[in-house]
Protein backbone atom coordinates (compact mmCIF):
# COMPACT_ATOMS: atom_id res chain seq x y z
CA UNK A 1 0.00 0.00 0.00
CA UNK A 2 2.70 2.34 1.12
CA UNK A 3 4.66 1.79 -2.17
CA UNK A 4 1.74 2.19 -4.06
CA UNK A 5 1.34 5.56 -2.60
CA UNK A 6 5.02 6.41 -3.20
CA UNK A 7 4.26 5.62 -6.98
CA UNK A 8 1.14 8.22 -7.33
CA UNK A 9 3.25 10.90 -5.24
CA UNK A 10 6.34 10.24 -7.64
CA UNK A 11 3.70 10.22 -10.68
CA UNK A 12 2.12 13.10 -9.46
CA UNK A 13 5.60 14.69 -9.23
CA UNK A 14 6.79 13.76 -12.61
CA UNK A 15 3.59 15.23 -13.96
CA UNK A 16 3.99 18.55 -12.41
CA UNK A 17 7.22 19.10 -13.78
CA UNK A 18 6.15 18.38 -17.05
CA UNK A 19 3.36 21.15 -17.11
CA UNK A 20 5.84 23.20 -15.51
CA UNK A 21 8.11 22.87 -18.66
CA UNK A 22 5.41 23.39 -20.93
CA UNK A 23 4.08 26.59 -19.11
CA UNK A 24 7.82 27.74 -19.33
CA UNK A 25 8.57 27.40 -23.09
CA UNK A 26 4.67 28.71 -24.06
CA UNK A 27 5.17 31.44 -21.31
CA UNK A 28 9.28 32.32 -23.13
CA UNK A 29 7.12 32.25 -26.53
CA UNK A 30 4.49 34.40 -25.23
CA UNK A 31 6.90 36.84 -23.84
CA UNK A 32 9.07 36.99 -26.53
CA UNK A 33 5.95 37.60 -29.17
CA UNK A 34 4.42 40.09 -27.00
CA UNK A 35 7.60 42.53 -26.93
CA UNK A 36 7.90 41.98 -30.86
CA UNK A 37 4.17 42.97 -31.27
CA UNK A 38 4.34 45.65 -28.60
CA UNK A 39 7.56 46.93 -29.46
CA UNK A 40 7.53 46.72 -33.47
CA UNK A 41 3.76 47.20 -34.28
CA UNK A 42 3.37 50.87 -33.87
CA UNK A 43 6.54 51.28 -36.34
CA UNK A 44 5.56 48.61 -38.79
CA UNK A 45 4.00 50.43 -41.53
CA UNK A 46 3.59 49.94 -45.81
CA UNK A 47 6.29 51.98 -46.44
CA UNK A 48 9.25 49.71 -44.15
CA UNK A 49 8.19 47.18 -46.58
CA UNK A 50 8.24 48.43 -49.80
CA UNK A 51 11.05 50.99 -49.56
CA UNK A 52 14.82 50.91 -49.32
CA UNK A 53 16.78 52.95 -46.52
CA UNK A 54 17.18 56.86 -47.46
CA UNK A 55 19.48 59.23 -46.87
CA UNK A 56 19.20 59.73 -43.15
CA UNK A 57 17.17 56.46 -42.26
CA UNK A 58 19.31 55.63 -39.36
CA UNK A 59 18.73 58.94 -37.84
CA UNK A 60 15.23 58.46 -37.62
CA UNK A 61 14.07 59.94 -41.45
CA UNK A 62 12.21 58.44 -44.30
CA UNK A 63 12.92 54.87 -45.74
CA UNK A 64 12.27 51.54 -45.00
CA UNK A 65 13.73 47.65 -45.09
CA UNK A 66 13.22 46.09 -48.49
CA UNK A 67 16.74 45.66 -49.17
CA UNK A 68 16.94 43.25 -45.83
CA UNK A 69 13.56 41.43 -46.37
CA UNK A 70 14.99 40.61 -50.15
CA UNK A 71 18.64 40.01 -48.97
CA UNK A 72 17.27 37.31 -46.78
CA UNK A 73 15.20 35.55 -48.95
CA UNK A 74 18.09 35.61 -51.43
CA UNK A 75 20.41 34.40 -48.69
CA UNK A 76 18.74 31.83 -47.27
CA UNK A 77 16.66 30.65 -50.25
CA UNK A 78 19.84 30.45 -52.10
CA UNK A 79 21.83 28.49 -49.29
CA UNK A 80 18.82 26.23 -48.76
CA UNK A 81 18.59 25.10 -52.25
CA UNK A 82 22.11 24.53 -52.53
CA UNK A 83 22.22 22.78 -48.93
CA UNK A 84 19.35 20.55 -50.29
CA UNK A 85 20.67 18.79 -53.30
CA UNK A 86 24.20 18.45 -51.69
CA UNK A 87 22.17 17.29 -48.45
CA UNK A 88 20.05 14.84 -50.52
CA UNK A 89 23.27 13.20 -52.34
CA UNK A 90 24.58 12.21 -48.88
CA UNK A 91 21.28 10.76 -47.15
CA UNK A 92 21.22 8.73 -50.24
CA UNK A 93 24.88 7.35 -49.88
CA UNK A 94 24.29 6.64 -46.17
CA UNK A 95 21.20 4.69 -46.61
CA UNK A 96 21.67 2.81 -50.24
CA UNK A 97 25.30 2.69 -50.79
CA UNK A 98 27.23 2.82 -47.68
CA UNK A 99 27.36 -0.61 -46.26
CA UNK A 100 30.60 0.02 -43.45
CA UNK A 101 29.02 0.50 -39.94
CA UNK A 102 32.14 2.55 -38.64
CA UNK A 103 31.73 5.04 -41.79
CA UNK A 104 28.37 6.06 -41.06
CA UNK A 105 28.98 6.42 -37.20
CA UNK A 106 31.67 8.48 -38.41
CA UNK A 107 29.83 10.62 -40.66
CA UNK A 108 27.20 10.68 -37.76
CA UNK A 109 29.56 12.09 -35.49
CA UNK A 110 30.65 14.74 -37.63
CA UNK A 111 27.43 16.21 -38.78
CA UNK A 112 26.53 16.22 -34.71
CA UNK A 113 29.53 17.97 -33.95
CA UNK A 114 28.83 20.49 -36.93
CA UNK A 115 25.50 20.90 -35.66
CA UNK A 116 26.66 22.34 -32.56
CA UNK A 117 29.60 24.50 -33.69
CA UNK A 118 28.45 28.12 -33.48
CA UNK A 119 27.40 30.60 -36.38
CA UNK A 120 30.52 32.66 -36.47
CA UNK A 121 33.03 29.66 -36.61
CA UNK A 122 31.08 28.89 -39.64
CA UNK A 123 31.20 32.98 -40.84
CA UNK A 124 35.05 32.87 -40.18
CA UNK A 125 35.81 30.40 -42.51
CA UNK A 126 33.67 31.66 -45.05
CA UNK A 127 35.58 34.88 -43.98
CA UNK A 128 38.67 32.76 -44.96
CA UNK A 129 37.77 30.98 -47.86
CA UNK A 130 36.63 33.90 -49.46
CA UNK A 131 40.14 35.96 -49.08
CA UNK A 132 41.95 32.66 -50.35
CA UNK A 133 39.92 32.97 -53.32
CA UNK A 134 39.84 36.67 -54.07
CA UNK A 135 36.33 37.54 -53.48
CA UNK A 136 34.91 40.44 -51.26
CA UNK A 137 31.63 40.30 -49.12
CA UNK A 138 28.88 39.34 -51.42
CA UNK A 139 25.77 37.28 -51.91
CA UNK A 140 27.17 34.54 -53.51
CA UNK A 141 29.55 34.32 -50.69
CA UNK A 142 26.76 34.74 -48.04
CA UNK A 143 24.61 32.04 -49.64
CA UNK A 144 27.71 29.44 -49.74
CA UNK A 145 28.34 29.96 -45.65
CA UNK A 146 24.76 29.55 -44.84
CA UNK A 147 24.96 26.38 -46.75
CA UNK A 148 27.70 25.11 -44.70
CA UNK A 149 25.98 26.12 -41.55
CA UNK A 150 22.15 24.58 -43.04
CA UNK A 151 23.98 21.66 -44.19
CA UNK A 152 24.66 19.40 -40.89
CA UNK A 153 21.15 20.47 -39.52
CA UNK A 154 19.67 19.28 -42.76
CA UNK A 155 21.68 15.93 -43.41
CA UNK A 156 21.01 14.78 -39.71
CA UNK A 157 17.11 15.72 -40.12
CA UNK A 158 16.88 13.84 -43.33
CA UNK A 159 18.85 10.88 -42.16
CA UNK A 160 16.41 10.54 -38.87
CA UNK A 161 13.55 10.65 -41.50
CA UNK A 162 14.99 7.80 -43.96
CA UNK A 163 15.55 5.84 -41.04
CA UNK A 164 11.67 5.43 -39.80
CA UNK A 165 11.28 3.90 -43.95
CA UNK A 166 10.18 -0.38 -43.31
CA UNK A 167 13.27 -1.92 -44.39
CA UNK A 168 10.85 -4.28 -46.25
CA UNK A 169 10.09 -1.59 -48.85
CA UNK A 170 13.48 -1.02 -49.81
CA UNK A 171 13.84 -5.24 -50.46
CA UNK A 172 10.50 -5.05 -52.33
CA UNK A 173 11.43 -2.55 -54.40
CA UNK A 174 15.22 -4.39 -55.03
CA UNK A 175 12.72 -7.75 -55.58
CA UNK A 176 10.98 -5.83 -58.31
CA UNK A 177 13.96 -5.13 -60.29
CA UNK A 178 14.53 -1.34 -58.94
CA UNK A 179 18.27 -0.51 -59.07
CA UNK A 180 19.86 1.71 -55.90
CA UNK A 181 19.10 5.11 -58.04
CA UNK A 182 15.82 4.33 -58.79
CA UNK A 183 14.54 2.89 -55.23
CA UNK A 184 16.12 6.12 -53.71
CA UNK A 185 13.65 8.45 -55.89
CA UNK A 186 10.90 6.52 -55.99
CA UNK A 187 10.40 4.70 -52.84
CA UNK A 188 12.41 6.46 -50.22
CA UNK A 189 12.02 10.21 -51.48
CA UNK A 190 8.24 9.84 -51.92
CA UNK A 191 7.77 8.32 -48.49
CA UNK A 192 10.34 10.48 -47.00
CA UNK A 193 8.92 13.67 -48.65
CA UNK A 194 6.28 15.07 -45.28
CA UNK A 195 10.09 14.83 -43.00
CA UNK A 196 11.70 16.13 -46.09
CA UNK A 197 10.11 19.17 -46.07
CA UNK A 198 10.46 19.76 -41.96
CA UNK A 199 13.99 19.25 -42.64
CA UNK A 200 13.99 21.82 -45.22
CA UNK A 201 11.98 24.38 -42.77
CA UNK A 202 14.31 23.85 -39.95
CA UNK A 203 17.27 24.78 -42.23
CA UNK A 204 16.10 27.72 -43.46
CA UNK A 205 14.69 28.91 -40.28
CA UNK A 206 18.60 28.56 -39.11
CA UNK A 207 20.13 30.37 -42.63
CA UNK A 208 17.26 33.23 -42.14
CA UNK A 209 17.77 33.76 -38.39
CA UNK A 210 21.23 34.09 -38.45
CA UNK A 211 23.58 37.03 -38.61
CA UNK A 212 26.66 35.70 -37.45
CA UNK A 213 27.72 33.97 -40.60
CA UNK A 214 27.14 36.63 -42.98
CA UNK A 215 28.55 39.66 -41.13
CA UNK A 216 31.52 39.71 -43.07
CA UNK A 217 30.79 37.43 -45.83
CA UNK A 218 27.91 39.11 -47.01
CA UNK A 219 28.15 42.40 -46.07
CA UNK A 220 25.49 44.77 -46.01
CA UNK A 221 24.15 47.46 -48.22
CA UNK A 222 21.33 49.89 -48.59
CA UNK A 223 20.61 48.35 -52.30
CA UNK A 224 18.40 45.37 -53.62
CA UNK A 225 20.42 42.67 -54.18
CA UNK A 226 20.91 42.64 -58.31
CA UNK A 227 24.21 40.83 -58.36
CA UNK A 228 25.70 37.59 -56.98
CA UNK A 229 29.21 39.42 -56.65
CA UNK A 230 27.63 42.12 -54.54
CA UNK A 231 27.01 42.75 -51.18
CA UNK A 232 23.62 41.55 -50.01
CA UNK A 233 21.78 43.06 -46.83
CA UNK A 234 19.67 40.55 -43.77
CA UNK A 235 17.17 40.83 -41.12
CA UNK A 236 19.10 40.13 -38.71
CA UNK A 237 22.04 42.00 -39.20
CA UNK A 238 19.01 44.93 -39.73
CA UNK A 239 17.65 44.57 -36.26
CA UNK A 240 21.19 44.47 -34.85
CA UNK A 241 22.54 47.98 -36.91
CA UNK A 242 19.19 49.89 -35.81
CA UNK A 243 19.31 48.27 -32.25
CA UNK A 244 22.90 49.83 -31.80
CA UNK A 245 21.73 53.67 -32.86
CA UNK A 246 20.57 56.13 -30.23
CA UNK A 247 17.98 57.34 -31.93
CA UNK A 248 14.59 56.05 -30.35
CA UNK A 249 12.68 55.85 -33.62
CA UNK A 250 15.15 54.08 -34.97
CA UNK A 251 15.29 51.17 -32.10
CA UNK A 252 11.59 50.77 -32.54
CA UNK A 253 12.16 50.28 -36.14
CA UNK A 254 14.32 47.16 -35.45
CA UNK A 255 11.81 45.56 -33.42
CA UNK A 256 9.47 45.78 -36.23
CA UNK A 257 12.33 44.50 -38.61
CA UNK A 258 12.02 41.14 -36.08
CA UNK A 259 8.49 41.03 -36.12
CA UNK A 260 9.03 41.20 -40.06
CA UNK A 261 11.00 38.48 -39.84
CA UNK A 262 8.86 36.93 -37.50
CA UNK A 263 5.59 36.76 -40.04
CA UNK A 264 7.55 35.85 -42.67
CA UNK A 265 9.06 32.85 -40.66
CA UNK A 266 5.09 31.81 -39.36
CA UNK A 267 3.98 32.17 -42.96
CA UNK A 268 6.78 29.69 -44.44
CA UNK A 269 5.83 26.92 -41.69
CA UNK A 270 1.77 27.14 -42.44
CA UNK A 271 2.82 26.53 -46.04
CA UNK A 272 5.38 24.11 -44.82
CA UNK A 273 2.86 22.36 -42.83
CA UNK A 274 -0.19 22.70 -46.09
CA UNK A 275 2.11 20.86 -48.70
CA UNK A 276 2.99 18.16 -45.31
CA UNK A 277 -0.62 17.27 -45.21
CA UNK A 278 -1.11 17.20 -49.03
CA UNK A 279 1.92 14.48 -49.67
CA UNK A 280 1.54 12.37 -46.59
CA UNK A 281 -0.88 10.67 -48.49
CA UNK A 282 1.96 8.83 -50.67
CA UNK A 283 3.49 7.58 -47.47
CA UNK A 284 3.06 3.79 -46.25
CA UNK A 285 2.09 3.78 -42.96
Amino acid sequence: MKRLKRKHVEERIFIGLMVASMLIVLGSLVLILGAVLVKGLPALNWAMVTQVPKGGYYLGKEGGILNAITGSLALAGGATVLSFVVSLGVVFYLHLFARNARVLEAVRLALDVLWGVPSIVFGAFGFTLMLWMGMRASLLGGIVTLALLELPVMVRTMDEVMQMVPFELKEAAYALGSTRLETALRVLLRQTLPGLLTAVLLAFGRGIGDAASVLFTAGYTDRLPTSLLRPAASLPLAVFFQLGTPVPEVRQRAYAAALVLTVIILLISIGSRLLTRRFTRHVVR
